[in-house]
């Protein structure tokens, strides 16, 4: 009875969003190649058919494997897809990398999506915030209702198991892919957002990928590395050969000291720091 229930209320969300969608007109939808994005543009296109756009910001701070699994999905669906250039590593408040980064990087981004939308005559914006990213700091939130940006996945009350169990019943290869923010997330705040930086953390996980690992941060601390791999993927990253793999592998990448965090992957933690939290305290 319970799965009959939830199935019931997963049906009524989903046609819930797709009754956000239908009054949004011609839209342009955020999209980072994410399960969320992903699947709202999966959404709207079925919806809205050639009244919608995907819109992904390409940027130092887009892993390049991130870009090009991004445009592969688009194409595989027939989306319609618009690759942009964003700035934000122009903004001086954006390179500072306080606790507000965030902020500037959606500012940005939603402004170059609002002049886009006035030259082709779109009438909406949207972005794949949903339900579970309301309990985390997420600064972007704030440029996103700064730029009065729809937030269909939001407003339909999906958390994110929902969103990849929707992708999953649509055939969507990827309704299980790992969580990825972007690369200006990885560099612990106070520490200037630099592209030498963003290529040590890039090429990190990109060497990580190769060697096997699924869910994983590279945490640039300066001098130190802070490797996170996902607690089931920890047993394989904790033997004498592998040690050796990893330390030659990001000492080439110029860190000093190569750390692996015994606590393992967890989104979001370099909010959790002592010096941080007060100051994400002031801004919630």
């Amino acid at each position: 009875m319970h799965c009959d229930y939830n199935k019931e209320m997963l049906s009524a969300k989903q046609q819930r969003l797709d009754d956000i969608l239908r009054g949004l007109g011609r839209v342009l939808v955020a999209y980072s190649g994410g399960v969320d994005s992903a699947y709202l543009i999966y959404a709207a296109h079925r919806i809205l058919g050639d009244q919608m756009l995907a819109v992904i910001a390409d940027s130092p701070s887009l892993a390049r494997v991130h870009l090009q699994d991004a445009v592969a999905f688009a194409q595989e669906q027939g989306i319609a897809l618009q690759v942009i250039r964003t700035a934000e590593m122009e903004r001086p408040e954006y390179v500072r990398n306080d606790v507000s980064r965030c902020f500037h990087c959606k500012d940005e981004l939603f402004q170059v999506m609002e002049d886009y939308a006035a030259q082709k005559d779109y009438s909406t914006i949207a972005y794949g915030v949903n339900v579970d990213d309301q309990g985390d700091f997420r600064p972007g939130q704030q440029a996103a209702r700064l730029h009065k940006v729809a937030a269909p996945l939001l407003d339909a009350g999906l958390t994110k198991a929902e969103i990849r169990e929707l992708a999953h019943k649509a055939g969507l290869r990827i309704w299980d892919k790992p969580a990825s923010a972007c690369l200006s997330s990885r560099i612990e705040y106070g520490r200037p957002v630099t592209p030498e930086a963003l290529a040590a953390v890039e090429r990190g996980e990109d060497a990580l990928r190769a060697l096997g690992f699924r869910q994983f941060r590279v945490r640039h601390h300066g001098e130190i590395v802070r490797i996170e791999i996902d607690r089931g993927e920890l047993p394989r990253a904790l033997t004498p050969s592998m040690f050796e793999e990893l330390t030659r592998t990001f000492k080439a990448l110029g860190f000093t000291f190569v750390t692996l965090d015994t606590e393992g992957f967890r989104s979001g933690s370099m909010n959790s720091s002592a010096t941080v939290q007060p100051l994400i305290k002031l801004l919630t």
